[in-house]
Formats: structure tokens, sequence, C-alpha cells
């Protein structure tokens, strides 16, 4: 595999990452990434050959605390380190942004990867709000 350039908040446009995130998610409706970005704190993206195969977002609460959001890698390149290597980029980045709080949510089956990440595990609650 040619090797993976990542980069912190690049331009990349909607229908990119909308491709992506279809790709990589059946049920992914098309978003508006820019609102996303505009209330976060960095997102990082992973390419190949100048085309997106990764992302990650990071949410902030304008203090020290940051979310990790919408880890994706793309289904021909997942098994590869990229997800791993996103996620690290993006502590990087929360860290060098003063954050000292990074959390994640995420389902049963992700607990390896994201132990394999660096994080501990957390109890957490979840409302839905409808919808």
């Amino acid at each position: 595999m040619p090797p993976v350039e990542h980069r912190v908040c690049p331009a990349v446009s909607n229908d990119e990452l909308n491709a992506l995130f279809a790709a990589s998610w059946p049920a992914h409706e098309p978003t508006d990434f820019a609102r996303k970005h505009a209330h976060g704190l960095a997102f990082v993206c992973a390419f190949v050959d100048e085309r997106l195969i990764g992302y990650v977002n990071l949410a902030w609460d304008g203090g020290v605390h940051a979310f990790l959001l919408d880890t994706t890698v793309h289904p021909a390149h997942r098994r590869r380190g990229v997800g791993s290597d996103l996620v690290a980029r993006a502590a990087v980045v929360a860290r060098e942004r003063g954050v000292r709080w990074l959390h994640v949510d995420f389902e049963p089956h992700l607990a390896g990867f994201y132990r394999g990440s660096g994080f501990g595990p957390t109890e957490a609650g979840l409302m839905w709000l409808g919808g």
C-alpha cells in the first residue's frame, strides 16, 4: 500500500467526506461537515495518493475536554493501522491545543480498538432525543 498521509483540518469537500462515510456506514445520510467543523477543535484526515481514506473529528467543550467522534476508515483500507494512526494523531492535536481529557463513546465490538489506542474504561450515559 502506498504511504498514508495525515493532515489536520485539510481542505476537503462535503462530497469527499460523504462518499467516505457512505462507503463505510450503510445507513449514512448526507451531512454538512463544514457545519460540524465550525464547532469543533479540529479534524484529521488520512489520504493515500490524494484520495481520502480516513477521518476523525475532535469536538470540544471549550475547556480541557474533547470528544473523539466519527472515526471512519474506508473498508478497503481497514486493519492496516489507519484508524489507530488517526486516533493517535488526533490525540496529539488535542494535547497541543490544551486538551487534558479525551473522551470517546463506542459500540461494544470496538472496545479492543479503543483500549489499544490508550482509552480506559468509563461509564457514560446516552439519551435519545428523537428525530
